[in-house]
């Protein structure tokens, strides 16, 4: 009997640790960092807003990263204006 729970028992806590470490992973991807929250709460839409009722921050935040990643380079690729000061002169004549 004593053989049995020797072996049983470490056999026990190794599944154990597999199955906590399985867990722990999915809750990192489903995790939210603070500054994504920060940056949601403040630049939001109201579509963004009711979907952060209706799904969830999840979902809310599915649409406003939808909606930054059309902002990304956008107006760099059209020939606007970039966010840099390359264009302006520094000589003063």
């Amino acid at each position: 009997m004593t053989a049995w729970i020797a072996i049983l028992i470490p056999l026990l806590i190794m599944v154990f640790a597999l199955g906590m470490e399985r867990l722990e992973t999915r809750l990192r991807s489903g995790t939210v960092r603070e500054d994504e929250v920060e940056d949601f709460l403040e630049r939001a839409r109201p579509d963004e807003v009711k979907a952060l009722f209706r799904q969830g921050i999840g979902g809310a935040l599915t649409l406003f990263r939808l909606r930054n990643l059309g902002k990304r380079g956008g107006p760099s690729r059209r020939g606007g204006r970039t966010s840099g000061t390359s264009g302006r002169s520094t000589s003063g004549v």
